[in-house]
């Protein structure tokens, strides 16, 4: 890729800025993601762009993937109103790798609007 250009898209999460409780460990592999991309950006630009894409809760499976059974009740509340869907954060990660190659959008958060944090 540094020969000939590229893009690298990380996908973390809100969780990658503001921790909550009982939610540590999945708030320190997002946080190592997002430092792992500024690493990655400083080294490798400017022939490979690194884009981080934060998103907060996306209708996915997510939740049936987690075997803690109190956590996942809890995350599927979050999940049963989630109302961004992934094809929106793919158009959202279209428009950043469509930009010209002069241009890099280091970061993008976003989430519903109704959520907090």
């Amino acid at each position: 890729m540094i020969c000939g250009g590229g893009d690298i898209v990380n996908i973390s999460s809100v969780a990658g800025r503001t921790a909550r409780a009982g939610k540590g460990v999945y708030a320190a592999t997002k946080r190592a993601i997002n430092g792992w991309s500024e690493s990655l950006r400083q080294e490798l630009l400017p022939d490979v762009r690194v884009t981080l894409v934060e998103p907060g809760v996306v209708d996915t499976e997510l939740p049936t993937h987690i075997t803690h059974e109190a956590t996942r009740a809890g995350v599927q509340q979050l999940y049963d109103v989630a109302t961004v869907k992934p094809e929106e954060v793919a158009e959202i990660i279209t428009f950043a790798l469509t930009r010209p190659r002069h241009l890099v959008i280091n970061e993008i958060l976003l989430q519903p609007a109704d959520q907090l944090g």
